[in-house]
This record gives C-alpha cells, sequence and structure tokens, in this order.
C-alpha cells in the first residue's frame, strides 16, 4: 500500500522544486510525496523570471483554498511541510484540524507577530524591476545572494538562484507583512490537532530566529505538541542549499519521536 502522504508548500520567490531534493529523500524512506505548485505556477522557474507577465496575483486566501483541496484529496491525513509563506499555510490547515502534522520551516509569522523589512529587500519600495508586472514582485540575483543565500558562496547562490526564484505577487507580500489580519490568524490554543515543530535559521535575514521564537512563544498555553529547532549558520535558504540534508533528517527524526510512521496504517 501506498506510505504515509507527506505534502510540501513552498514560500515566496521559490519554484516547488525547491522540494525536489527533500522529495527524493522522503520517498526513499517510504513515503508518499507531492510537492504542487502554486495555482498558475510556470514549469521552471526561469519560464516564471522571463515571463512573470503569465503569473497571477495570488493572495493567502487562494493559496490556502489551494492547498486545503490537496489535503482534502487523500484517503488518510498527511504530513504537512511548508517553507517561508507556506510554513504559515500548514500551521492554518492544522489549526483547522487537517493533516496528521506539520513542519513550518522559516515561517511566514502568525498573529501579529512583526516581520522585519530590510532595506533594499525583496518587496520594498524601490526593489522592483520597473519593466515587471505591477501585481509581481521579481527577485533579482543579488538581492537573492544578500537576503536568501547570505551563508553561501557566489556560485552556490546563483546556482540556486538559476534553479528555484522566481517573482512573487504583490498581493501575498503585502498581506503577509500588513500586520495583524484574519488571513494570517491561527488558533494557537487548540487542544485536538497533531505535532507541530517549528524550525529557524539563525542566519536568516527574512525570517528571523526572533520572529520564529516569538511564534513559538504564541503556543506556549497549547496542550498540544509544539516544538522549536534552531540551525545554527542557516540562511532564509536553509531547504535548497548545501545543508539541507540535515534539516531534512531532523525533520524524518521528529517525526519518528512523534510515532508518524512511513508505512500507512494497515499496510
Amino acid at each position: 500500500m501506498p506510505g504515509t502522504p507527506v505534502v510540501f508548500v513552498h514560500g515566496a520567490w521559490f519554484h516547488a522544486l525547491c522540494w525536489e531534493a527533500w522529495a527524493q529523500r522522503f520517498t526513499a524512506r517510504g513515503f508518499t510525496v507531492v510537492a504542487p505548485g502554486w495555482p498558475g505556477e510556470l514549469p521552471t522557474a526561469d519560464e516564471a523570471r522571463r515571463r512573470p507577465d503569465r503569473l497571477p496575483d495570488l493572495g493567502l486566501a487562494a493559496l490556502t483554498e489551494h492547498f486545503t483541496g490537496v489535503v482534502g484529496a487523500f484517503d488518510s491525513p498527511p504530513v504537512l511541510i511548508g517553507h517561508s509563506v507556506g510554513g504559515l499555510i500548514v500551521q492554518r490547515m492544522l489549526a483547522t484540524g487537517l493533516g496528521l502534522a506539520a513542519v513550518a520551516i522559516a515561517s511566514a509569522p502568525i498573529n501579529g507577530v512583526p516581520l522585519p523589512n530590510p532595506p533594499g529587500g525583496p518587496g520594498t519600495s524601490g526593489a522592483s524591476d520597473s519593466g515587471a508586472p505591477e501585481n509581481q514582485l521579481p527577485l533579482s540575483g543579488v538581492q537573492f545572494r544578500k537576503f536568501f543565500a547570505n551563508t553561501s558562496d557566489d556560485r552556490g547562490a546563483a546556482e540556486l538562484y538559476e534553479r528555484y526564484a522566481v517573482p512573487a505577487p504583490r498581493r501575498l507580500i503585502t498581506e503577509v507583512g500588513g500586520g495583524p489580519s484574519e488571513l494570517t490568524s491561527v488558533d494557537v490554543g487548540r487542544r485536538a490537532r497533531g505535532p507541530l515543530l517549528l524550525i529557524s535559521g539563525q542566519e536568516d535575514l527574512l525570517v528571523p530566529d526572533a520572529v520564529t521564537r516569538a511564534v513559538y512563544k504564541q503556543y506556549g498555553d497549547s496542550v498540544a505538541v509544539t516544538e522549536l529547532k534552531q540551525f545554527a549558520d542557516r540562511s532564509h535558504a536553509l531547504v535548497v542549499d548545501s545543508g539541507w540534508r540535515p534539516v531534512a533528517d531532523h525533520v524524518l527524526d521528529w517525526l519518528t519521536r512523534q510515532d508518524i510512521r512511513a508505512d500507512a496504517p494497515g499496510s
């Protein structure tokens, strides 16, 4: 029988291919893996960068609805793993009773926890290419190196950019960074939910470790399992850079500790 399903949800400025190495590793452990793109996502990051006019101006509501449909198509609840905005989405789904467990990696914050907006960073005034459509925020190679892959060398950052970096919907970035909102709210006190693992990179400039720690504290009164893992010397690109494997293996080990097996019940 198929293994326990795992749904990967990527974040802003990343293509769904960012999970390719994780998918191979989880599949090798016996899990059934899906890493769907966002609605309207183009086949490659290169095409998305060349044709941002073909990308939709998605918001959190549309993304959450999309991935809720993906999760609901399984016969048994999947494990939910999200990065950045994807981490916010999987927390929201877990809190509504979807998912066997969730892992939120360098997650966009919830419940009004403030997110810093570094000067000159993606999404800031003047950071966009004037030739891009108004509803998309492109990302230059220089910005990716500085704010996403700041712990990689120049060559490594350039390779990651070419394969994974895409424009982000302006609507989405505005919603995530806009302060307290129903769209970013999560019921942190929910008792009847699966276990949650929050992961941060201590050199992350976009979602600093302090943001993830603040989110972790919000779950302090919950009786459901909530754990925090901090990775030293890791940036926002920790799911794709040369150190991705220890992060993925920590998640696999954590699932084992939660008694979540790769083999589906009855197999």
